[in-house]
């Protein structure tokens, strides 16, 4: 069975990081898990999880939004090395990947919170 590509428009609001000073600081301020809210950094191939408590779901996307990779529960204190081909990655709500049926190759959808 071939699997179709779908547009997939997140449930929830999605912050822009997308200057220096919002990629830097990213989620390692955040004290709780994410619920109800994602990270958009922009542009981003990799990500560390150094100073961030709860684990999350990572997708890297390119420049169409078009999921290049996508990590469930992705640990604190964990890197991942530069994706090819990545433009952006999203930071997710643990369970994201799953509960969205978020594949490779769909395209995601924000509704921007900033």
């Amino acid at each position: 069975m071939i699997a179709i590509s779908k547009t997939i428009l997140l449930p929830f609001q999605i912050i822009r990081a997308d200057t220096f000073w919002k990629r830097l600081t990213g989620l390692s301020g955040h004290k709780g898990p994410l619920i109800n809210k994602g990270l958009h950094l922009i542009p981003c191939n990799s990500i560390h999880m150094f100073f961030i408590r709860h684990p999350i779901d990572v997708i890297f996307l390119n420049k169409s939004n078009r999921v290049i990779k996508t990590i469930s529960y992705l640990r604190p204190w964990r890197v991942v090395p530069p994706v090819k081909n990545a433009h952006s990655t999203l930071e997710l709500p643990l369970g994201t990947v799953k509960a969205e049926k978020i594949r490779v190759d769909d395209t995601i959808q924000m509704n921007y919170l900033n």
